[in-house]
């Protein structure tokens, strides 16, 4: 009898840590360890500011029994990540029976000073890519200035600066406020260029099917307004003016405004059997349009979908991605296959130098504790080409928002692995 009351009292005492007092949700519930996690609420300003990694470890409590001292574990390194005055949470009776809703609650600091690193990748083929970025808070205003070097996402390097200002809470938290200015100067690989090079021998021209040439540098100014329409679900919308200076096939300041709207849908659910599923979708809008006083005409439509389940240790998750652009558009909005997260284990240069007007992709990857195996699978072609699918297979390890894995294209002849390290891609 001793010794159970010593339990839990031990159980109650870390269950209840962070906070003053027991919440009067929890006043009826008999505190102790018995409990099932049925949610747990992040508040959704902060989910994109913690790590993919975190926001997994949270979910993975999710049909487990109340473990007190890993929720107090996860709220430190949230509290540490976010660089705030404090993380709590808060116990409240569930709709099931024996089922509770863990509650996350956030101190800001008056004024915070956040350095993080959003993207670090090492690619056996590409090189490195590496941003990093600090982030002031005063109240509900953020200022963010970055600096990145990408060898990765587009058909070029790009380097330089990003600079942001975001309002989380524009008269009320379901209207927010960003403005973002970035400056970049552009490498170009050697396989683009003889490219474009080969497309003026045989045309004439620098263009093919409406496509310019390569630019020095490239800035772009671009106010959005995000409105939570529901909590699942988002919509923004702005504009973004887009300057750039070509060096082929003529040197000149060129300029792709564009209107963006972006509608994203996210949703967090546990079933009766304990699997926890996840479901997000998204699809953007870039047109730019004469109005804007843009030199080029153009459409970019991307849309996006995730879904995931986990059970226990394991957890299978599969992503789809689709693109289309009609008109004429710039190198840096063409798609892109062949990168650390795209048909990996493909050369993207080997693919495609210049980028496709259209793309498809599949990646379907199993997880079993800190093992990662992924299947991906996708095609990327211009308007009148065959479309040709490609294939590859993969297999790393996963610890949080770090991973390692080696991936291997599926094709005839010798296949040579691409290596790939790094955090928070």
């Amino acid at each position: 009898m001793k010794y159970a009351l010593t339990s839990l009292l031990v159980c109650s005492s870390a269950l209840w840590a962070g906070n003053q007092q027991p919440p009067p949700e929890s006043t009826e519930l008999n505190v102790n360890c018995r409990y099932t996690v049925e949610s747990v609420e992040i508040p959704h300003e902060l989910q994109s500011r913690i790590s993919r990694g975190l926001r997994l470890e949270f979910q993975s409590l999710i049909g487990q029994k109340l473990n007190p001292s890993a929720l107090n574990d996860l709220a430190r390194r949230m509290r540490d990540e976010l660089n705030v005055r404090a993380v709590t949470h808060r116990i409240v009776r569930g709709n099931a029976p024996d089922h509770v809703k863990i509650v996350l609650e956030v101190a800001h600091r008056r004024t915070e000073f956040d350095l993080s690193i959003p993207k670090f990748l090492y690619h056996s083929t590409e090189g490195w890519t590496a941003a990093v970025q600090g982030t002031t808070t005063i109240g509900t205003n953020r200022f963010t200035l970055g600096l990145v070097s990408d060898g990765d996402e587009l058909a070029e390097r790009f380097a330089g600066l990003r600079t942001r200002y975001e309002n989380r809470k524009l008269g009320t938290d379901r209207v927010r406020l960003r403005f973002e200015f970035d400056s970049y100067h552009q490498q170009w690989n050697r396989s683009t260029l003889n490219a474009l090079n080969a497309l003026a021998r045989e045309q004439g021209t620098g263009l093919q099917d409406g496509l310019p040439g390569i630019y020095r540098t490239r800035k772009n100014f671009e106010p959005v307004v995000t409105l939570v329409v529901a909590r699942p679900l988002t919509f923004s919308f702005g504009t973004s003016f887009e300057r750039f200076q070509t060096q082929f096939p003529a040197a000149r300041t060129e300029s792709a405004n564009a209107a963006i709207t972006t509608l994203r849908y996210e949703r967090h659910w546990e079933d009766w059997g304990s699997d926890q599923r996840t479901l997000e979708a998204g699809y953007n809008l870039r047109a730019a349009t004469r109005v804007l006083a843009s030199d080029f005409v153009y459409a970019r439509h991307r849309w996006e979908l995730r879904y995931s389940i986990t059970r226990g240790r394991h957890t299978i998750t599969d992503e789809a991605l689709s693109g289309l652009i009609t008109g004429r558009a710039p190198l840096y909005e063409r798609y892109i296959l062949g990168t650390g997260s795209l048909l990996r284990g493909w050369n993207k240069y080997e693919l495609d130098p210049l980028g496709g007007s259209r793309v498809a992709h599949n990646s379907l990857d199993y997880r079993y504790g800190m093992v990662d195996v992924f299947y991906d699978t996708g095609a990327i072609w211009d308007r009148g080409q065959e479309v040709v699918a490609r294939h590859a297979v993969g297999i790393g390890l996963r610890k949080s928002s770090f991973l390692l894995a080696m991936a291997f294209p599926i094709k005839d002849g010798r296949v040579i692995p691409t290596f790939m390290v790094g955090m928070n891609y």
